[in-house]
Parts: C-alpha cells; structure tokens; sequence
C-alpha cells in the first residue's frame, strides 16, 4: 500500500505561524524517511489555526530539505488565479525538483466570502469555467495548445524536462467526470465528504480517457489520529475536533488547543452529537485498530493510494501518528 501526507500547517495554541510552518518541513523530511509517497500542502486563507495560504511558495523550502519525496499543491485553488500564472509557477519547481512535483488542483473558495473578494473577482463565475481553466492550465503543462488556439505561441517557461503530474480533487462524480474526461489523476477527499466514494470512484475509472496519466489513478484523503493506545489516540483527536467545533461556531482560540484545554471545553448536546458524527470520519485507535481500518478502506475502494491528514496540539503527537502508521504498513 502507498501511503501519502497532506498537511494543512496546522498552527497550535501558543505557537507562532513560523513554527508551525518549520513543523511542516520536519513533517516532510520524517514522512520521507520513513517512506511515504507524496507531502502535499493545502491553501487556505485567513482561517485561524492554519498557516499556510501559498503552498508555491513552502514547496521549494520543503524541496530544498528533502531529496526523493513527492511534493505538492493539495490544492491549488483554481478559480482564483490564471491558468498561465499556475502553469508557470509548476513549471519552475518542476525544473528545479525533476520529477517530484504534483499539481493539485480545487475549486473550493478556501476561506470566507470576505476573503473570496479580496482574492478575485467574479469567483462564482470562475468556479463555473472550471472546466475550460482547467483544459486551459493542461495545455500549458503539456505545451500542446491547438494551433488555433491564442495561446499557441506561448510557453510557460521554463519547460521542464519531467512536468509536474496534474490531479484534481473532489468530492463529487461530477469532479470525478471532469478528471476522468481530462486523463488526470482523481483524489477523492473522504475526510471532508458524508458520501460513499464507490460509485464515485467508478464513475471515475469506467469514463477515464488517457491523458497526462496513462491509466486511471486515485488517492483517498482520510484523516486519522495513531497513537499507542486507543484512550490515548482518542484524548490526541479531541484538539482538532473541539478546534474545529469552535471553527464552525466562529468563537474560541485561534490555534489547535491543548488536550487539557479541550477536555474542559463544554459540549451541548447539539455540540456533543456533531463530535461524534466528526470522529466517523476520522481513524482514531492505536496502530493496530487504524492498520485494520486502512485496510478495509483499501479492500472496499481499491484506490491506488491512501493519503493522510493528521492535526494534533503537540507536533511531536502528529510525528508519532505517522510514524506508527509506517511501521504498520510500509
């Protein structure tokens, strides 16, 4: 089984932004010697708690103090840019980490509509010509823009010798569709979804058409907390949980809080019942319990790899969930 990270540079309480940041680059050089496949990073804007809007900008940090690992966008929020603009920036890090470089692509806002203004204009819209950016940022990662085409004349330079590999990630069958129609490969974001990925996935690899990838390929993002009991696992998840409580309900700290502080947080009956609908989407149990769980995700959705989320207070608590994990299955 091919295991991956995607880290969303979780900030915790009584840490600073840079800290946070230095913990994603250890994060990436412990999951590459402990074999993982892929370290993505996500975008998100101005949501307290997370550190990181420019994954662009931390991957040729991170690439820089790794050797063999994937890097990559998990993902690129495509409604707000220019397809060129994204092309080029892959480009270059392609160029500089030969054969290491993904690009994830969203279309997700990643923060409030306040913040969506701020970023672009016209963003519904931009979510709605998804399809033809994303045709559009292709065409400029495989330089094959039709003669026809405006942009026939133009490269986003530099052309690297190995492009970076392209991904869309979703939660629907109609992304599920759109990477099929496109040859691209699919990651399908269990962690953040209710539904049933199964016949999405199908969709998926029945419509697939060769493209930048030559056969279909899928990730499952799931998020799971590891640790060397189940009590102590459950005690670990309970601060990405109470934080993100607080989150939706727009009221608490700002970073990840500790296990004390979210032991003593006081849960409603509405509150208490929206945890525990939370912590089914999580993987939370000592190495054994979560071993099991991968697998039979595995077995039931055959995807070609599992890609993990793991917020934690302590940096160390999250090193360790990884690490357990490895030990496990790689």
């Amino acid at each position: 089984m091919r295991l991956s990270i995607l880290d969303q540079a979780p900030i915790s309480a009584g840490q600073t932004a840079r800290e946070a940041l230095e913990q994603s680059v250890l994060l990436a050089q412990t999951a590459e010697s402990l074999g993982y496949t892929r370290f993505w990073m996500a975008e998100h804007h101005d949501i307290p708690g997370l550190a990181c809007p420019a994954p662009e900008v931390m991957l040729p940090y991170i690439g820089a103090k790794t050797n063999k690992i994937r890097l990559g966008s998990g993902a690129v929020l495509l409604p707000h840019y220019k397809p060129y603009k994204v092309a080029e920036l892959y480009n270059l890090l392609a160029t500089l980490f030969p054969d290491r470089i993904d690009i994830g692509i969203g279309r997700a806002p990643g923060g409030s509509a306040e913040v969506t203004n701020a970023l672009s204009d016209n963003f519904l819209q931009n979510v709605w010509k998804l399809p033809e950016s994303l045709k559009d940022l292709l065409h400029f990662i495989r330089n094959n823009h039709p003669e026809n085409s405006e942009h026939a004349k133009i490269n986003a330079a530099p052309l690297p010798d190995v492009r970076p590999e392209p991904w869309l990630l979703g939660t629907s069958k109609k992304s599920a569709l759109l990477a099929a129609e496109y040859g691209m490969g699919y990651a399908f974001g269990l962690f953040m979804s209710d539904k049933d990925p199964q016949d999405i996935l199908q969709a998926y690899y029945e419509s697939f058409k060769p493209g930048s990838t030559p056969s279909p390929q899928t990730i499952l993002c799931v998020s799971a907390i590891c640790a060397d009991t189940s009590e102590q696992a459950e005690e670990i998840a309970l601060s990405s949980l109470i934080w993100s409580i607080q989150q939706g309900n727009g009221e608490g700290p700002s970073g990840i809080p500790s296990i004390k502080t979210a032991k003593e947080f006081k849960l409603s009956a509405e509150t208490y019942e929206t945890l525990e609908n939370m912590k089914q989407k999580m993987l939370i149990g000592d190495p054994k319990q979560v071993k099991e769980r991968l697998l039979e995700l595995y077995k039931k959705y055959k995807p070609d790899e599992i890609m993990l989320l793991s917020i934690t207070h302590a940096p160390e608590d999250r090193i360790k969930s990884y690490e357990l994990i490895a030990e496990e299955l790689l």
